[in-house]
């Protein structure tokens, strides 16, 4: 199995023992040129080449290129030592121009300088020979600039079979005893947006929980952070905005700072958070600073941002500015614009001094967040260098874009998009509920109207919104890479690199329905109410769901063991978790109708909705305790049945409202009928009134028996069936005065009466008539094959008969007897047709009903 993913076909790194070309999501901006003949050796009989990083070079480099070893040793058994010098046959060598032996190389003519000067984040990789003494020939992987360096490392780990995601997805990787790669030289393009990142955000309980199980730490330190870091690296982002509902990044830990500048993720904080300080770092001393009040605390709130820019100094972090209120709220009712213009202007008195550089040198942002857009239109305006960071309406709308004259804004233009919200009308924190289309229409909008310097996605717990980060990142880098007729190219290359080739197409098509159909209503808003009953939408979209996760059950079990807990992830559970609520609400809804007419079928869907409600506990229980060992203990605990207003304070989920109907010999039956589309259908169980035999026979549901809900029948059979009778009401048009009665009946032989079982069926008030159902159902040579067998191997008798109708009124009904002559007959299902029944195998959905007691 290949598991590949961001560059590209002809990149081609070749199994010499299988002669297997890996394939990849061909990155933009690359180019392939005639390849030279010949192959450079990575791997041979599992013995990896070195992998040599200058000591000069960025910390970032060397901890990347340490990755690079250890994911040597995923593929082969066997890490790739790090080296300072070139040394061996063959070697990677991977540096940064400006480092002394890649400016050796460029001086040598090995690699073009040209084609990385002046550039961003960009990377050439390329097989040169006689690199230094001794060396015959080295994979040269040279950046622009420290990422780029380390972007194009992360490229050659997922060339050779290392997933992105195989930690925070468990992708498993294939072993190979020996790898080659086609020499050429191979060139990646620079990214489109230059910030691209995601945020950690409405942490709680799930990352948190998480992080407490793993790390034994009730906030994220930068063992976390690293890990986290690394991801980003890997998918070719550089941004990140640090988890702040209860953490503090910087105060917590002081190493993570320090971590994300050493691994080369520049730090942002949330777009409530100025200066490089957490919110948290207030709220915990809030007794002490006072106010969050600029009119009223300035001196304590400018040394509170004094303090952050001195923290960030020396960093490549990037500086939120301006203020909104205390704890992600609106700082005052009316756009204060003087107030918030003095605010930024000793904003950037103090970052100018903290860093002694003028305030233009250190990049910063200001979030038009909600109200803080009114600001804007009000007229405030920012200093040129400054980002202006735009958003959309937290469900995955752009609320607003630069005209042409704000695109000539010099400080560029930002985004910050959802795919979790903590908000009206409900909380949005599950499961990923944004489709694949919306995010790339309204992403690709984004960059067509000059947003191109920071994009941020809100991902709450990280997990589970592997696809959708990926996505966002990818299309950081080119937003053009696919357009409308190709964009779920993107999705299989991603469910390749996750699952195989080979799975890939089928697990795309899974994964693009899951989330189309999640992006109908999100697990919080779904409730009873959310689709029609009476149409059949509701069992419509439940049944999509059922579909859905059959076909992935299907697929799981198909794929090789070692892939199944990564498709649990990505795949299974977030169609099972969903599916289960829709059965759960589908089932209260159908309670409550039945319920609301008496019907004793309410207390299957109510005994239906308790099932549903405790396979959600089981679900999530599964994803924290049992998938891939009990890692991701806690990442699944978030609340999500009982929801009566936006957020999530309810103590815990809550079984939904369920109502049970007393059943007893006594208030069995009592359906009456109306018709539909010119017909009524009823299911044998649904009578107005059952007459037991004089014998001392019941009649007996026997249930889930034919095609639909079940049979009806006198039993025990041995005893006489004089005196039963069924009775089903009815009302239909006053001006029918004849109908077409069909009776649907279990395919019962003739064993008592060889000529034949009977049952009498009439209006009351009017003719009867005796049918004999099953006098023909036998194996003479005129019935075998015309008769018998195509009617026992479809298991039911089909009867029908031409009844008169006797006189009655709009709205006055009329009742349908049907009586069993013989023992062991069957009824399962009845349909009067007066003029709108065509045939269908199952009879007709069952006509309105309601029970009268």
């Amino acid at each position: 199995m290949n598991f590949t993913s961001h560059l590209r076909n002809r990149l081609a790194v070749i199994m010499l023992m299988s002669v297997c070309v890996s394939q990849a999501i061909d990155h933009p901006g690359i180019t392939f040129p005639e390849l030279s003949e010949g192959r450079f050796t990575l791997v041979e009989s599992s013995s990896p080449v070195n992998v040599c990083v200058d000591p000069a070079d960025d910390s970032a480099v060397r901890i990347a290129a340490g990755n690079l070893c250890a994911d040597f040793g995923r593929v082969t058994g066997n890490e790739a030592a790090l080296v300072d010098m070139p040394e061996g046959r063959r070697v990677i060598i991977a540096g940064t121009v400006g480092t002394p032996l890649i400016d050796r190389l460029i001086a040598d003519g090995k690699i073009s300088g040209s084609d990385l000067k002046g550039k961003n984040e960009k990377y050439i990789m390329k097989v040169v020979s006689s690199p230094a003494d001794g060396v015959d020939e080295a994979l040269v992987i040279v950046g622009s600039d420290r990422r780029g360096t380390v972007y194009g490392i992360y490229e050659l780990s997922e060339q050779i079979g290392v997933s992105p995601w195989y930690d925070w997805a468990d992708v498993p990787v294939a072993r190979r005893e020996n790898l080659s790669i086609e020499k050429g030289t191979y060139m990646a393009g620079e990214p489109a947006v230059r910030y691209r990142g995601i945020f950690l955000n409405d942490e709680a309980p799930c990352l948190t929980g998480w992080v407490k199980n793993t790390y034994g730490t009730g906030y994220g330190d930068h063992r976390f952070y690293e890990r986290v870091f690394e991801l980003i690296l890997r998918l070719r982002g550089n941004f990140l905005w640090p988890a702040m509902w209860g953490w503090a990044f910087y105060a917590d830990d002081a190493e993570n700072g320090p971590t994300a500048d050493r691994m080369g993720v520049i730090i942002g904080t949330s777009h409530h958070e100025p200066m490089a300080r957490n919110h948290q770092e207030w709220a915990r001393n809030r007794k002490n600073y006072g106010a969050w009040n600029y009119a009223t605390n300035k001196k304590v709130l400018d040394k509170f941002f004094a303090e952050g820019v001195a923290r960030a100094k020396g960093t490549e972090d990037v500086i939120t500015i301006g203020m909104r209120g205390d704890g992600d709220e609106a700082m005052s009712a009316e756009a204060d614009v003087k107030l918030l213009e003095k605010i930024i202007d000793n904003q950037r008195r103090i970052i100018k001094k903290e860093t002694g550089r003028p305030a233009h040198e250190t990049p910063q942002v200001w979030a038009l967040y909600k109200e803080v857009l009114d600001y804007y239109d009000a007229g405030l305006r920012v200093p040129d260098d400054v980002t202006l960071l735009l958003c959309d309406d937290n469900w995955g709308n752009v609320r607003r874009l630069p005209d042409e004259k704000e695109r000539k804004h010099p400080g560029g233009w930002g985004m910050y998009y959802h795919v979790d919200y903590v908000g009206a009308p409900r909380n949005s924190k599950l499961l990923n509920c944004t489709p694949i289309q919306n995010m790339w229409e309204q992403m690709q909008l984004t960059y067509d109207y000059g947003v191109d310097r920071l994009w941020i996605l809100n991902v709450g717990d990280l997990k589970p919104m592997e696809y959708p980060i990926t996505l966002f990142l990818d299309m950081a880098w080119n937003p053009h890479r696919y357009d409308a007729s190709s964009l779920l190219e993107h999705t299989e290359k991603f469910c390749a690199q996750q699952f195989g080739e080979e799975n890939a197409a089928e697990a795309a098509r899974i994964l693009n329905l899951l989330c189309k159909y999640n992006g109908r209503v999100t697990p919080e808003m779904l409730d009873r109410r959310t689709y029609s009953l009476e149409s059949g939408e509701w069992r419509k979209v439940a049944d999509g769901y059922a579909r859905l996760e059959a076909e992935a059950l299907r697929q799981y079990m198909t794929i090789a063991p070692e892939c199944r807990d990564a498709y649990q992830q990505i795949i299974l559970f977030p169609i099972q978790l969903m599916g289960n609520l829709y059965d759960m609400y589908y089932a209260q809804a159908m309670n409550h109708e039945l319920y609301r007419n008496g019907d004793p079928e309410a207390n299957m869907w109510a005994d239906r909705v308790e099932a549903c409600f405790k396979r959600d506990a089981e679900l999530m229980n599964y994803y924290n305790k049992v998938m891939s060992g009990g890692k991701w203990d806690g990442m699944m605990t978030q609340k999500h049945i009982g929801y009566k207003s936006w957020d999530d304070s309810f103590a815990a989920d809550t079984l939904p409202e369920i109502h049970r109907v007393e059943v007893s010999g006594d208030n069995c039956g009592g359906y009456s009928f109306s018709p539909s589309d010119g017909y009524i259908s009823m299911e044998a169980q649904h009578y107005y009134k059952a007459v037991d035999p004089e014998s001392g026979a019941r009649w007996t549901v026997i249930p889930h028996m034919g095609r639909t809900l079940s049979g009806l029948s006198v039993m025990p059979y041995t005893e006489s069936v004089d005196g039963a009778r069924l009775e089903y009401s009815m009302t239909l048009p006053e001006d029918v005065r004849e109908v077409k009665v069909l009776v649907v009946l279990k395919s019962t032989l003739a064993f008592a009466n060889i000529d034949g079982h009977r049952y009498s069926i009439g209006f009351k008030g009017g003719e009867s008539e005796v049918v004999n159902y099953n006098g023909n159902l036998n194996e003479a040579p005129k019935n075998i094959y015309s008769v018998f067998y195509p009617t026992v191997a479809r298991r039911v008798v089909e009867k029908s008969v031409s009844l008169p109708v006797p006189s009655h009124k709009a709205g006055e009904p009329v009742v349908l007897e049907l009586s069993p002559l013989d023992p062991g007959v069957v009824f399962e299902k009845i349909v009067v047709d007066f003029g709108g029944y065509s045939s269908q195998y199952l009879h007709g959905e069952e006509s309105p009903h309601v029970v009268r007691k």
